[in-house]
């Protein structure tokens, strides 16, 4: 089996055009000196492959000390549950580890509090236009979910002990 040049559909062998887009199908010469190259596998959707990165940021765990990683862990995943990011920030203020995560939580709180604003007024100007635009304000409400989907994989990035710069926000630095 080889794949087509253009458009990467599978194509079987002795067939001269792509069942898929029908453009012509090299078919390699045997008694050529030259041995046919293999063809490439079929491109990757694109939007699958950025969604795999998505989490592929900054690991500094190695910075870290480990007791300071394994004592630390609670007040870390703290720091992801919105107001409660004080506790590690006042609490844990001599764990490196803690700090680095309330820094990444206090960054999310600010982020999740500027778009529940932004939220708040794009939704009453838009509902005092009409509320037949009411599917506007409920798309733009669906940033909530990307908020809660960053505080997940901070929390999980917590509990195991890294330290990964959340996507989107975690080059931001607030505390030192």
């Amino acid at each position: 089996m080889t794949y087509c040049g253009k458009c990467g559909a599978q194509v079987q062998d002795g067939v001269k055009f792509c069942q898929g887009c029908g453009a012509e199908v090299e078919i390699p010469v045997e008694n050529n000196v030259q041995q046919a190259q293999p063809q490439q596998q079929p491109p990757q959707n694109d939007f699958s492959q950025k969604i795999q990165n998505l989490n592929n940021t900054a690991d500094t765990t190695a910075d870290f000390d480990a007791q300071d990683i394994t004592s630390n862990k609670a007040m870390a995943i703290l720091a992801y549950f919105g107001p409660l990011v004080l506790i590690p920030i006042f609490a844990a203020k001599g764990s490196k580890f803690a700090r680095y995560h309330s820094n990444q939580g206090l960054v999310l709180l600010i982020a999740a509090i500027a778009y529940g604003i932004a939220y708040n007024i794009l939704s009453a100007i838009i509902l005092a236009i009409s509320w037949r635009l009411y599917f506007i304000v409920s798309i733009i409400g669906l940033v909530s979910i990307v908020i809660t989907i960053l505080a997940i994989i901070g929390i999980i990035n917590a509990a195991t002990g890294k330290a990964k710069e959340l996507p989107l926000i975690g080059k931001f630095k607030i505390l030192k």
